[in-house]
């Protein structure tokens, strides 16, 4: 063989293994065997759960509910409202979560602990939780793992478009109730009145963002074709007729034809890779 033919050939073969080293390196997890990891948001544990990490987790937030297995594993608080003490004696190598739900001294401290802190931002859109799902996969070296699911929340979507479009757009109003007494509606930005327009439906109150204490007054001006509430909520209302029995109910569109709608609460507004069972659902739902 010509002495510069087989030169050329051992370097291109060289440049073949050095490429495909580095695919494989791209797509390597930086989990390994013995990774602990605590997630402090519901999405954030789903996703984990999804590209196979599950194992792997060692505690999660209260609102981790799905896969319903996460729900053996211990729990750090609310993801608002919990302290460095009750992650750090879980021993984790990672605390991963939404960086809006995060105090910065709780990041500090865990910081300062040794323990390696992956926060994402998270966007309520059908957008936002493709980036999202693309963030945790990629950071975590599980890029395929994650074009999976991917492709499965894409699945999903491209079914909806053969549900028949609401002529009009009912109106929706969420309340979030934990018993009679913490009665609250979403307003507009919030993820129910997010996952409400997704559905082909429209938020029955406006004018205002983030929550606020639901009052009889409001609830009969808005006057919404349909309530819908967490199923924890509507539980702790006492069911159709407790929440019937909240002072401006009855006197709605949704009082007067029982148009009650609930869903779990982590499927509702989670915004994860099962976003577009989530649409389909509220959007049957609601018609």
């Amino acid at each position: 063989m010509n002495k510069k033919l087989s030169v050329f050939i051992i370097g291109l073969a060289l440049i073949i293994v050095s490429c495909r080293n580095s695919d494989r390196a791209a797509d390597e997890s930086i989990v390994n065997d013995s990774t602990r990891i605590v997630s402090i948001n519901g999405t954030i544990s789903e996703i984990l759960s999804g590209i196979g990490l599950e194992n792997h987790i060692v505690g999660v937030d209260v609102a981790s509910t799905y896969p319903k297995s996460l729900l053996q594993k211990p729990k750090v608080g609310h993801n608002r409202q919990m302290a460095a003490e009750g992650i750090l004696a879980l021993k984790p190598d990672w605390v991963i979560g939404v960086r809006e739900e995060v105090k910065g001294e709780l990041e500090d401290q865990l910081k300062a602990a040794g323990v390696k802190v992956l926060l994402f931002h998270q966007e309520y859109s059908i957008d936002g939780t493709k980036q999202l799902i693309l963030a945790v996969s990629d950071s975590l070296g599980l890029k395929q793992k994650g074009d999976s699911i991917l492709a499965k929340l894409d699945q999903d979507l491209t079914a909806l478009d053969s549900l028949p479009a609401n002529t009009e757009k009912p109106k929706v109003l969420f309340i979030y109730a934990r018993g009679a007494g913490t009665m609250m509606v979403a307003g507009e930005n919030t993820q129910p009145a997010k996952i409400i327009e997704l559905a082909d439906g429209q938020n029955a109150v406006s004018g205002f963002q983030d929550f606020k204490p639901l009052t009889s007054e409001a609830l009969v001006a808005a006057n919404p074709d349909v309530i819908l509430l967490f199923t924890s909520g509507l539980e702790s209302l006492g069911g159709p007729k407790g929440l019937l029995e909240v002072q401006g109910v009855k006197e709605t569109n949704a009082g007067k034809n029982n148009k009650f709608v609930e869903m779990d609460g982590q499927l509702l507004t989670g915004f994860s890779q099962r976003l577009g069972q989530a649409i389909k659902e509220l959007s049957e739902k609601i018609r």
